[in-house]
């Protein structure tokens, strides 16, 4: 039977925050005797302990007077070793030094900023620490404007809670409420996003909540209830989300996406691996973060939030009034590995399930992702829903990402594997789709750079990441014979530092002209912008396929050959007109002359081409 949300998820607000004169801590430690809070001044020396008052429901409680922002603690349970608050907002000397009490002020200048449009976005996606040489919040402040000139218009933050060590791609962190100090803390991701905001550029925060990282995390310290073995994840035990005590483990979550909107003016969130979010209860927590995120946010300004989920599973983004979860988007995959198929040849491992042919990407086009059901020979069960009736807008789609390219061993972009032709060919089909694309950093001009795993763990747990990650890779044939770089490695760090300068060179140019010039037309075309607008593809033999866009009493082809030669006729009855193709010299190509000749397309080898009709 289904719970109110006040029964499965309120809790009384944790943390440590000012109050006047005074900082006030709640404490959630069930079954525990005492909690003390322990005081450290700038330079890590314990100043005094202050034991807390036992409240309701296993809390502990109290204000300290005379103190303020700035004040530096840990916590005792039962006159223990100190530790970090889990609650913490702010970890100056990182995950396992003490936590620091932090405000919610600014200084905003954002005060006209309605937040991003679902239906519209262009997303970003950063790695905060490899972005610039800095590796910071505020460094990246300088590459907003070319991403406003790009015609970008959300940028999506790979995970910023606190994270152990310098270097991690986000996803191992163990304090969610506490942006991670390398890259500026708390004030320098304000002042990121506040100059975000004044480029016109939405910013989503990739939160996780399917898991902590092993390194950093204290949880089991203060209850043993923020874990369940009724399920289980790759990460081991499950998030406790409908089990005993779970009413303030949903609280932390819940807690922490109202932070993100309201105390950090991010526009939305991205949810990593929503399928391990288990909660067998009701509501779901994920239709309580759509809610939780949408109700903190200021005057009405638009928020967003979307899940990596590789169910295809379409009660995800099915509104609540609906019985779904009413989340804006979904990552979608499945055209990333069609086309990878297609033009890189990738077979191992989840690439078995797809072909990359014409025919099957045309399916993957005309429904937003190809497995609606069907059985997947990679997981050995049915996987996917029926999509029909979903704007595509809903679903995301890609041609690299941070996974498609660091879980690669060698963090290989796809430059690496398809030809430029090729790349130009795939970028084009996927900035002019319906469907919502998202860009990894640097793709714009065909970034050289790898993108490694890397990690800064301690020499324990760095030995057995290292270890588990040469052995993942141990049977994939194209692999054999080459060393896996060591992730605690620095130089694997290093080596990932996006090069900016690759950008002066004519080859890198001619790409980033073709982004450019693509999500323009994108922008301004009536038959992309309009919501009334219709799409379908087909194959035009075994090599080639057509995605059209119709709206306005207009057509949009957008035309991919995927290998050889391909003479299409079209409509004869239309006046057509070529309006880009991607082997244009002006993009690196070689192909001078239009391909276009009366109302016949000759393409030819890995290219696209974008050819309006009017009848």
């Amino acid at each position: 039977m289904a719970q109110s949300t006040e029964a499965r998820s309120q809790a009384p607000r944790l943390g440590a925050w000012a109050e006047g004169s005074s900082v006030r801590w709640r404490v959630w430690a069930p079954g525990h005797k005492g909690v003390d809070v322990v005081l450290y001044d700038a330079e890590d020396r314990v100043l005094r302990k202050v034991p807390l008052t036992p409240e309701a429901d296993g809390c502990f409680g109290g204000a300290l007077p005379d103190l303020a922002e700035g004040t530096r603690y840990k916590l005792s349970v039962d006159g223990g070793d100190p530790f970090p608050d889990p609650w913490s907002r702010s970890q100056p000397q990182g995950v396992h030094g003490p936590s620091e009490v932090v405000g919610s002020d600014h200084g905003w200048t954002d005060s006209h900023w309605k937040g991003p449009d679902p239906q519209a976005l262009v997303i970003y996606e950063v790695h905060v620490g490899t972005a610039t040489p800095e590796g910071t919040f505020e460094a990246f402040i300088p590459k907003l404007a070319h991403l406003r000139e790009l015609g970008v218009n959300t940028l999506e933050l790979l995970p910023v809670a606190s994270f152990p060590g310098a270097r991690n791609w986000g996803y191992d962190g163990v304090d969610l409420f506490a942006p991670q100090a390398t890259y500026g803390g708390p004030r320098g991701l304000r002042r990121l996003i506040d100059a975000a905001h004044a480029h016109g550029i939405a910013v989503l925060i990739d939160a996780v909540y399917n898991h902590f990282g092993p390194d950093g995390n204290y949880l089991r310290a203060y209850s043993p209830h923020y874990f369940t073995g009724k399920h289980h994840t790759p990460w081991g035990d499950a998030v406790n989300y409908d089990s005993e005590g779970s009413r303030f483990v949903r609280s932390l979550v819940l807690s922490n996406v109202e932070m993100w909107i309201r105390d950090y003016h991010a526009d939305g969130l991205r949810l990593d691996a929503a399928h391990a979010i288990v909660d067998d209860g009701q509501p779901h927590l994920l239709a309580e973060i759509v809610e939780r995120a949408h109700a903190a946010s200021a005057s009405g300004r638009r928020v967003v939030v979307i899940a990596e989920d590789e169910r295809n599973e379409r009660k995800l983004v099915t509104p609540a009034s609906e019985g779904g979860y009413g989340l804006d988007g979904v990552w979608a995959d499945d055209l990333h590995h069609q086309l990878r198929r297609a033009f890189a040849g990738d077979h191992e491992g989840y690439y078995q399930d797809y072909t990359g042919s014409a025919e099957d990407l045309a399916a993957t086009l005309r429904q937003g992702w190809f497995y609606t059901g069907q059985k997947s020979r990679n997981l050995g069960h049915a996987r996917g829903t029926d999509p029909k009736g979903l704007g595509p807008w809903h679903f995301v789609h890609c041609i690299q990402n941070h996974d498609q390219v660091g879980n690669r061993p060698f963090g290989n972009r796809l430059s690496e594997d398809v030809s430029p032709a090729a790349y130009r060919a795939m970028s084009t089909l996927l900035l002019m789709s319906p469907f919502t694309p998202l860009l990894f950093m640097g793709q714009e001009w065909n970034a050289r750079t790898p993108f490694l795993y890397f990690t800064d763990h301690n020499a324990e747990l760095g030995k057995l990441v290292t270890e588990g990650r040469r052995k993942e890779f141990a049977g994939f044939s194209r692999f054999k014979g080459e060393e896996v770089p060591d992730p605690q490695a620095r130089d694997t760090f290093t080596r990932s530092t996006l090069d900016w300068g690759e950008l002066d060179n004519a080859e890198a140019a001619g790409v980033h002209t073709l982004y450019k010039e693509l999500l323009r037309l994108r922008a301004t075309e009536p038959v992309l912008t309009s919501r009334q607008g219709t799409h379908d593809a087909r194959a035009l033999g075994p090599d080639a396929f057509v995605l059209e866009r119709r709206a306005e009493g207009d057509t949009l082809l957008i035309v991919v050959n995927l290998k050889g030669s391909l003479m299409h006729t079209l409509n004869p009855r239309a006046s057509a007109g070529i309006v880009m193709w991607s082997e244009n010299p002006r993009y690196g190509g070689t192909v001078a002359a239009s391909p276009l000749t009366g109302n016949v397309l000759h393409l030819d080898g890995p290219s696209a081409a974008v050819v309006k009709l009017r009848e």
